[in-house]
Protein backbone atom coordinates (compact mmCIF):
# COMPACT_ATOMS: atom_id res chain seq x y z
CA UNK A 1 0.00 0.00 0.00
CA UNK A 2 1.17 3.51 -0.75
CA UNK A 3 -0.86 6.35 0.74
CA UNK A 4 -2.42 9.14 -1.26
CA UNK A 5 -0.98 12.54 -0.41
CA UNK A 6 -3.45 15.06 0.99
CA UNK A 7 -2.32 18.26 -0.71
CA UNK A 8 -2.96 21.00 1.84
CA UNK A 9 -1.71 23.70 -0.49
CA UNK A 10 -4.15 22.76 -3.26
CA UNK A 11 -7.08 22.46 -0.84
CA UNK A 12 -6.14 25.78 0.72
CA UNK A 13 -6.11 27.54 -2.66
CA UNK A 14 -9.51 26.04 -3.48
CA UNK A 15 -11.02 27.32 -0.24
CA UNK A 16 -9.46 30.74 -0.76
CA UNK A 17 -11.34 31.10 -4.04
CA UNK A 18 -14.63 30.92 -2.14
CA UNK A 19 -13.23 33.29 0.50
CA UNK A 20 -12.46 35.83 -2.22
CA UNK A 21 -16.16 35.80 -3.13
CA UNK A 22 -17.18 36.29 0.51
CA UNK A 23 -14.65 39.09 1.05
CA UNK A 24 -15.91 40.88 -2.07
CA UNK A 25 -19.52 40.42 -0.95
CA UNK A 26 -18.71 42.02 2.41
CA UNK A 27 -16.97 44.96 0.75
CA UNK A 28 -19.86 45.48 -1.66
CA UNK A 29 -22.46 45.33 1.10
CA UNK A 30 -20.71 47.38 3.79
CA UNK A 31 -18.40 49.70 1.85
CA UNK A 32 -15.10 48.56 3.30
CA UNK A 33 -12.78 45.58 3.22
CA UNK A 34 -12.69 42.94 5.92
CA UNK A 35 -9.77 43.87 8.19
CA UNK A 36 -7.23 41.69 10.03
CA UNK A 37 -4.71 43.20 12.48
CA UNK A 38 -1.48 41.22 12.92
CA UNK A 39 0.71 42.04 15.93
CA UNK A 40 4.29 40.81 16.13
CA UNK A 41 6.82 41.55 18.87
CA UNK A 42 10.45 40.48 18.91
CA UNK A 43 12.83 39.05 16.33
CA UNK A 44 11.80 35.39 16.04
CA UNK A 45 12.75 34.32 12.46
CA UNK A 46 9.92 31.79 12.20
CA UNK A 47 7.42 34.46 13.26
CA UNK A 48 8.70 36.72 10.48
CA UNK A 49 7.91 34.01 7.92
CA UNK A 50 4.49 33.22 9.40
CA UNK A 51 3.47 36.88 9.48
CA UNK A 52 4.55 37.42 5.87
CA UNK A 53 2.52 34.39 4.79
CA UNK A 54 -0.55 35.64 6.63
CA UNK A 55 -0.30 39.13 5.16
CA UNK A 56 0.15 37.71 1.65
CA UNK A 57 -2.87 35.46 2.15
CA UNK A 58 -4.93 38.52 3.12
CA UNK A 59 -3.87 40.30 -0.05
CA UNK A 60 -4.70 37.27 -2.21
CA UNK A 61 -8.21 37.00 -0.80
CA UNK A 62 -9.05 40.71 -0.65
CA UNK A 63 -8.79 41.20 3.11
CA UNK A 64 -7.04 44.34 4.36
CA UNK A 65 -4.16 43.65 6.76
CA UNK A 66 -2.97 46.02 9.47
CA UNK A 67 0.57 45.07 10.52
CA UNK A 68 2.12 46.12 13.85
CA UNK A 69 5.75 45.23 14.59
CA UNK A 70 7.31 45.82 18.00
CA UNK A 71 10.96 45.42 19.06
CA UNK A 72 12.23 42.72 21.43
CA UNK A 73 12.21 45.07 24.42
CA UNK A 74 8.49 45.82 24.10
CA UNK A 75 6.53 45.65 27.35
CA UNK A 76 3.02 44.47 28.19
CA UNK A 77 1.69 48.02 28.53
CA UNK A 78 2.40 48.86 24.88
CA UNK A 79 0.77 45.70 23.57
CA UNK A 80 -2.20 46.06 25.91
CA UNK A 81 -2.80 49.61 24.71
CA UNK A 82 -2.73 48.55 21.05
CA UNK A 83 -5.06 45.59 21.58
CA UNK A 84 -7.55 47.84 23.40
CA UNK A 85 -7.47 50.28 20.49
CA UNK A 86 -7.96 47.53 17.92
CA UNK A 87 -10.87 46.08 19.90
CA UNK A 88 -12.62 49.42 19.39
CA UNK A 89 -11.59 49.93 15.76
CA UNK A 90 -14.60 49.47 13.47
CA UNK A 91 -12.31 48.67 10.51
CA UNK A 92 -10.71 45.69 12.27
CA UNK A 93 -12.66 42.42 12.30
CA UNK A 94 -9.93 40.08 13.48
CA UNK A 95 -6.90 40.43 15.74
CA UNK A 96 -3.93 38.07 15.73
CA UNK A 97 -1.04 38.17 18.20
CA UNK A 98 1.81 36.17 16.69
CA UNK A 99 3.39 33.80 19.19
CA UNK A 100 5.88 33.47 20.76
CA UNK A 101 6.11 36.89 22.42
CA UNK A 102 9.36 38.22 23.94
CA UNK A 103 10.43 36.97 27.35
CA UNK A 104 8.70 38.77 30.18
CA UNK A 105 5.37 39.18 28.38
CA UNK A 106 2.51 37.00 29.62
CA UNK A 107 1.10 35.45 26.44
CA UNK A 108 -2.09 34.23 28.10
CA UNK A 109 -2.75 37.71 29.47
CA UNK A 110 -2.28 39.31 26.04
CA UNK A 111 -4.55 36.80 24.30
CA UNK A 112 -7.22 37.31 26.97
CA UNK A 113 -7.29 41.04 26.18
CA UNK A 114 -8.52 40.41 22.62
CA UNK A 115 -12.26 40.76 22.22
CA UNK A 116 -13.73 37.25 21.72
CA UNK A 117 -15.60 38.59 18.68
CA UNK A 118 -12.28 39.61 17.07
CA UNK A 119 -10.27 36.58 18.19
CA UNK A 120 -9.13 35.40 14.75
CA UNK A 121 -7.05 32.53 16.16
CA UNK A 122 -9.86 31.12 18.32
CA UNK A 123 -7.62 31.05 21.42
CA UNK A 124 -9.71 33.20 23.77
CA UNK A 125 -11.22 31.38 26.75
CA UNK A 126 -14.73 32.34 25.58
CA UNK A 127 -14.18 30.63 22.23
CA UNK A 128 -12.40 27.66 23.83
CA UNK A 129 -15.36 27.25 26.18
CA UNK A 130 -17.79 27.52 23.29
CA UNK A 131 -15.94 24.77 21.48
CA UNK A 132 -16.11 22.53 24.53
CA UNK A 133 -19.83 23.17 25.01
CA UNK A 134 -20.73 22.85 21.34
CA UNK A 135 -21.78 26.49 21.06
CA UNK A 136 -21.21 28.79 18.08
CA UNK A 137 -17.63 30.09 18.34
CA UNK A 138 -14.48 30.91 16.44
CA UNK A 139 -12.59 27.65 15.99
CA UNK A 140 -8.79 27.44 16.30
CA UNK A 141 -7.23 27.60 12.85
CA UNK A 142 -5.05 24.49 12.80
CA UNK A 143 -7.69 22.10 14.21
CA UNK A 144 -10.30 23.52 11.83
CA UNK A 145 -7.88 22.97 8.96
CA UNK A 146 -7.29 19.39 10.11
CA UNK A 147 -11.01 18.60 9.85
CA UNK A 148 -11.12 20.06 6.32
CA UNK A 149 -8.11 17.96 5.31
CA UNK A 150 -9.74 14.77 6.59
CA UNK A 151 -13.04 15.57 4.89
CA UNK A 152 -11.22 16.22 1.60
CA UNK A 153 -10.40 12.49 1.40
CA UNK A 154 -14.09 11.68 1.04
CA UNK A 155 -13.87 9.27 3.97
CA UNK A 156 -16.44 9.47 6.76
CA UNK A 157 -15.29 10.68 10.17
CA UNK A 158 -18.41 9.55 12.04
CA UNK A 159 -17.94 6.26 13.85
CA UNK A 160 -14.18 6.14 13.24
CA UNK A 161 -11.58 5.67 15.98
CA UNK A 162 -9.40 8.79 16.11
CA UNK A 163 -6.21 9.20 18.13
CA UNK A 164 -4.85 12.69 18.75
CA UNK A 165 -1.22 12.67 19.90
CA UNK A 166 -0.68 15.96 21.72
CA UNK A 167 -2.59 17.88 24.36
CA UNK A 168 -1.85 21.54 23.67
CA UNK A 169 -4.57 24.17 23.94
CA UNK A 170 -3.75 25.29 20.40
CA UNK A 171 -3.96 21.97 18.53
CA UNK A 172 -4.38 18.74 20.53
CA UNK A 173 -7.34 19.51 22.77
CA UNK A 174 -9.40 21.50 20.24
CA UNK A 175 -8.68 18.94 17.48
CA UNK A 176 -10.12 16.27 19.76
CA UNK A 177 -13.23 18.39 20.39
CA UNK A 178 -13.78 18.96 16.67
CA UNK A 179 -13.40 15.25 15.92
CA UNK A 180 -15.94 14.51 18.67
CA UNK A 181 -18.28 17.02 17.05
CA UNK A 182 -17.95 14.97 13.84
CA UNK A 183 -18.99 11.86 15.83
CA UNK A 184 -15.59 10.17 15.92
CA UNK A 185 -14.58 8.13 18.97
CA UNK A 186 -11.57 10.07 20.23
CA UNK A 187 -8.56 9.13 22.34
CA UNK A 188 -6.12 11.84 23.42
CA UNK A 189 -2.55 10.59 23.84
CA UNK A 190 0.79 12.35 24.40
CA UNK A 191 4.51 11.72 24.79
CA UNK A 192 3.98 10.20 28.25
CA UNK A 193 1.24 7.77 27.20
CA UNK A 194 2.06 4.20 28.23
CA UNK A 195 2.08 1.77 25.29
CA UNK A 196 1.13 4.43 22.76
CA UNK A 197 1.35 1.90 19.96
CA UNK A 198 -1.61 -0.03 21.34
CA UNK A 199 -3.74 3.08 20.85
CA UNK A 200 -2.45 4.15 17.45
CA UNK A 201 -2.70 0.65 15.95
CA UNK A 202 -6.44 0.79 16.59
CA UNK A 203 -6.87 4.25 15.04
CA UNK A 204 -8.61 4.91 11.75
CA UNK A 205 -7.45 8.52 12.02
CA UNK A 206 -4.19 9.71 13.60
CA UNK A 207 -3.50 13.40 14.28
CA UNK A 208 0.15 13.78 15.29
CA UNK A 209 0.75 17.06 17.13
CA UNK A 210 3.34 16.17 19.74
CA UNK A 211 6.22 18.33 18.48
CA UNK A 212 8.83 15.55 18.30
CA UNK A 213 10.63 14.72 15.05
CA UNK A 214 9.33 11.48 13.47
CA UNK A 215 7.75 10.38 16.74
CA UNK A 216 5.14 8.21 14.99
CA UNK A 217 6.79 5.25 13.26
CA UNK A 218 5.33 3.10 10.52
CA UNK A 219 4.75 0.12 12.80
CA UNK A 220 2.49 2.27 14.99
CA UNK A 221 0.01 2.85 12.16
CA UNK A 222 -2.97 0.66 11.28
CA UNK A 223 -3.17 -0.36 7.63
CA UNK A 224 -5.39 2.11 5.79
CA UNK A 225 -5.43 4.82 8.46
CA UNK A 226 -5.66 8.53 7.66
CA UNK A 227 -2.59 10.30 9.05
CA UNK A 228 -2.51 14.05 9.67
CA UNK A 229 0.98 15.31 10.56
CA UNK A 230 0.93 18.68 12.35
CA UNK A 231 4.64 18.62 13.29
CA UNK A 232 7.13 21.28 12.18
CA UNK A 233 10.51 20.19 13.54
CA UNK A 234 13.75 21.66 12.21
CA UNK A 235 16.88 19.51 12.32
CA UNK A 236 20.01 19.35 10.17
CA UNK A 237 18.73 22.27 8.14
CA UNK A 238 15.60 20.36 7.15
CA UNK A 239 11.95 20.34 8.17
CA UNK A 240 10.50 17.14 9.63
CA UNK A 241 7.04 16.19 10.75
CA UNK A 242 5.98 14.27 13.83
CA UNK A 243 5.49 11.23 11.60
CA UNK A 244 8.21 9.15 9.92
CA UNK A 245 6.80 9.90 6.47
CA UNK A 246 8.72 7.30 4.45
CA UNK A 247 7.48 4.55 6.76
CA UNK A 248 3.95 5.88 7.22
CA UNK A 249 3.24 6.26 3.51
CA UNK A 250 3.51 2.47 3.18
CA UNK A 251 0.81 1.90 5.83
CA UNK A 252 -1.66 4.78 5.61
CA UNK A 253 -4.42 5.31 3.05
CA UNK A 254 -4.02 9.10 3.15
CA UNK A 255 -1.28 11.25 4.66
CA UNK A 256 -0.34 14.92 4.84
CA UNK A 257 3.21 15.93 3.90
CA UNK A 258 5.47 18.31 5.81
CA UNK A 259 5.63 20.96 4.51
CA UNK A 260 2.57 21.43 2.31
CA UNK A 261 -0.04 19.72 4.45
CA UNK A 262 -1.49 21.35 7.56
CA UNK A 263 0.46 24.63 7.34
CA UNK A 264 -1.32 26.22 4.36
CA UNK A 265 -4.70 25.27 5.82
CA UNK A 266 -3.92 27.03 9.11
CA UNK A 267 -3.41 30.33 7.30
CA UNK A 268 -6.55 29.85 5.21
CA UNK A 269 -8.68 29.12 8.28
CA UNK A 270 -7.36 32.33 9.85
CA UNK A 271 -8.70 34.30 6.89
CA UNK A 272 -11.97 32.36 7.01
CA UNK A 273 -12.39 33.15 10.71
CA UNK A 274 -11.81 36.85 10.07
CA UNK A 275 -14.37 37.05 7.27
CA UNK A 276 -16.94 35.15 9.34
CA UNK A 277 -16.30 37.50 12.28
CA UNK A 278 -16.85 40.51 10.03
CA UNK A 279 -20.25 39.27 8.85
CA UNK A 280 -21.24 38.14 12.35
CA UNK A 281 -20.53 41.57 13.81
CA UNK A 282 -22.56 43.32 11.13
CA UNK A 283 -25.50 40.92 11.05
CA UNK A 284 -26.04 40.19 14.75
Amino acid sequence: MSAKIIDGKALSLSIRESLKTEAARFESKYGRKVGLAVIKAGNNPASEVYVRNKIKACEDVGVKSFSYNFPEETGEAELSELIAALNGDANVDGILVQLPLPQGIDEKKMLALISPEKDADGFHAVNAGGLMLGLPCTKPCTPAGIIELIKSTGERIAGKNAVVIGRSNIVGKPAAMLLLAENATVTICHSKTADLKSHTKNADIIVAAVGIKEFVKGDMIKDGAIVIDVGMNRADGKLYGDVAFDQAIEKASYITPVPGGVGPMTVTMLIKNTIESAFRCKEN
